[in-house]
């Protein structure tokens, strides 16, 4: 009921929210999704309820689908239930439709959107695991359940169905091969509005900035998903996490504005918002407003592209969105260097308005066209060149053409990410000294401080992230990850933003020592180590960098 206030007060700014999703998990453990948990709902969700719909909301309730996650079977689920009693089939048994008959249930107290999560189309009754093959068992479940919400749509053609984990899309990783091994079934979009791209994490692009990786992560998957060929405007990408708990690693308001400017780009048309939104003051309010407003006409036309590289990959990429008053473009450059990416005429509305006779009329050549950096991280100033634009190591930044490079549509700076104004490779070898370490050593550079960047690699070539576990219980990722350096056979110090416990795992390390912490012309001795208890290989690299 707090944060619903907070929902209610950033709306008074001028922020734009249609619903308010209950996440897991509000219900009784013994109540089969109709009760929910009474030690904290002791009367239950309606004055939740009401308070949403009087407030223009959509209230919504999330799903464990067919796994038992923190809910026990209902008498009506045991004959679906698998042979360890962890999950129901779709096909056989009373569980879907005692599922379905729930949904009407809280249709009828008011509800409007439902989330499914953690959906297991292989689950199967241990008589169906003798009759029907894996394939039959997940082509069975899958029809099942599809024509149950198809049948629902119709008798409700007002709800919203979102579908995160289980849908399909290969969600761990951004390095390794496409297209994914799970694949994404299209005809989910006959039921579904949207299709998550996974919680945000961490990607295997390392970077000073743990949040910028964390941008990466959601930006490749959505490419990703594009290329599987869902459409950019249901692709959720939930990459937008205020507060202060361990599933968003602590993050409270760290570099919010670049992952919410980054979330509004990609075009999809449900965004979906985690978090305690008290974090943000009413200035935030301001600005999240201001950028809704700029971006609805944007995504309103449904003329968002992407371009350039993929993320995963390493490579400057980007996303453009356009109508007919101009064009803004958000771009990122992931590597560890300074680095050219082209911007593509979307339409001709890119280029400057001109009047005639009362009418706008778009000018004719892209070239033409005034841009301007309208958003960057601190640090390195982007150069813009007609349509080609520079971007630091690790930047992000966007270009505002036509209307939209008005000063009345600047964003500011993300001082909360530093990019450095030069950067370096410097010529120097890491040698493993013993498994799971590797060492280098470096003459200091003149001038700047030296960034060190490490990853870990399976025998087999893929990457390989550690997993030591999430809070409250795991181990921080700078003891499994470790840098260290010493100059004179003294340890020097060294700054590292992805020290966190994180649920999701890592598989680098970044961190850079200040030019005022070594001296001149001794040798700098680094060292990277893993504990991953699996062989690994460790790559190494080294860099010279100016603020």
């Amino acid at each position: 009921m707090r944060e619903l206030d907070q929902v209610v007060r950033l709306r008074r700014f001028g922020v734009h929210f249609d619903g308010y999703m209950m996440d897991a998990f509000w219900f009784d453990p013994d109540g089969a999704y109709r009760t929910w948990r009474k030690p904290n709902w002791p009367d239950g969700p309606d004055r939740w309820i009401a308070a949403c719909r009087a407030n223009g909301l959509r209230p919504g309730m999330w799903f464990g689908s067919n796994a038992l996650v923190k809910i026990n079977p209902a008498p009506a689920w045991r004959d679906s239930l698998n042979a360890k009693g962890s999950e129901m089939s779709f096909s056989e048994g009373g569980f879907l439709p005692d599922l379905m008959k729930t949904l009407d249930y809280w249709y009828g107290r008011g509800i409007r959107m439902f989330e499914f999560d953690f959906a297991d189309f292989t689950a199967a009754t241990p008589q169906q695991e003798k009759s029907e093959s894996p394939e039959e068992i997940v082509r069975r479940n899958e029809t099942a359940f599809r024509s149950a919400l198809q049948d629902f749509r119709r008798r409700h053609p007002d709800i919203v169905l979102v579908a995160f984990n289980g849908f399909g899309g290969d969600l761990e990783y951004t390095a390794g091969h496409f297209p994914f091994k799970n694949a994404i079934d299209l005809r989910w979009l006959s039921v579904f509005d949207s299709l998550y791209a996974g919680d945000p994490r961490p990607s295997d692009v390392p970077e000073t900035s743990f949040w910028r990786s964390m941008d990466i992560y959601s930006d490749h998957m959505v490419r990703r998903y594009e290329q599987s060929f869902v459409p950019l405007e249901r692709i959720d990408p939930t990459s937008v996490m205020f507060g202060n708990t361990g599933t968003i690693y602590y993050r409270k308001t760290h570099a919010w504005k670049g992952e919410l400017l980054l979330m509004v780009s990609r075009g999809g048309w449900v965004n979906t918002i985690h978090g305690n939104l008290e974090f943000l003051t009413d200035d935030d309010a301001r600005w999240f407003a201001r950028l809704q407003s700029m971006f609805a006409p944007l995504k309103a036309m449904g003329r968002t592209k992407t371009f350039g590289g993929i993320p995963g990959d390493v490579q400057p990429y980007g996303f453009g969105s356009v109508t007919s008053g101009g064009a803004i473009y958000t771009v990122v450059n992931p590597a560890q260097a300074v680095n050219d990416l082209d911007l593509p005429l979307l339409s001709r509305a890119q280029a400057p308005l001109a009047r005639s006779g009362g009418e706008d009329t778009a000018a004719t050549a892209a070239t033409g066209a005034t841009g301007r950096v309208i958003f960057r991280d601190a640090g390195f100033v982007p150069v813009l060149r007609g349509n080609r634009i520079t971007l630091g190591p690790g930047q992000m930044a966007a270009i505002g053409f036509g209307r939209y490079a008005a000063p009345e549509f600047d964003l500011g700076v993300q001082e909360d990410v530093r990019i450095p104004r030069s950067i370096r490779p410097l010529d120097v070898a890491f040698r493993p000294v013993q498994q799971g370490t590797i060492e280098a050593t470096v003459q200091p550079p003149a001038a700047g401080d030296l960034r060190i960047i490490f990853q870990q690699w399976y025998a087999d070539g893929t990457v390989a992230r550690s997993w030591p576990g999430g809070p409250p219980n795991g181990t921080s990722m700078g003891k499994v990850l470790r840098i260290s350096a010493e100059q004179g056979g003294k340890p020097l110090p060294i700054e590292i933003d992805y020290d966190r416990l994180i649920w999701s795992g890592l598989s680098w390390g970044a961190g850079e020592i200040r030019h005022a912490s070594f001296a001149p012309g001794e040798p700098i001795v680094i060292r990277c180590t893993s504990q991953e208890k699996i062989p690994v290989r460790l790559e190494g690299k080294l860099y010279a960098v100016r603020y």
